[in-house]
């Protein structure tokens, strides 16, 4: 069954409820008038509440799995459940998809 399409104005969050801000490497594929996400572009995150005695907070987030038939300039869509992995000084948990479009899903 698909999923919803994430795109540069999705709401996704790390384990401690840092924000990802997604920086898209190809803006032409659109949905919802916004870049879609793919595994070409930088997920940054800020405001990990992770204290840096346990590790460190969370900079980034990595896409382990993402859409296996929908490609959008040649890299694949991140959906609304791919699995991913937040990490900082070491892996910190999966990241946690709160809010995305609803009209495109792939698979």
């Amino acid at each position: 069954m698909g999923a919803f399409f994430l795109h540069v104005g999705a709401t996704v969050m790390c384990p401690h409820g840092g924000q990802v801000q997604i920086t898209p490497g190809n803006p032409r594929v659109k949905v919802g008038g916004q870049p879609v996400a793919t595994m070409a572009d930088q997920y940054m995150v800020t405001g990990c509440a992770f204290p840096p005695q346990s590790g460190g907070p969370c900079v980034q987030v990595k896409w382990l799995v993402p859409a296996v038939r929908v490609r959008a300039g040649g890299q694949f869509v991140i959906l609304q459940n791919s699995v991913g992995m937040s990490i900082g000084a070491a892996p910190l948990g999966p990241p946690q998809v709160v809010m995305t479009q609803v009209r495109v899903k792939g698979t």
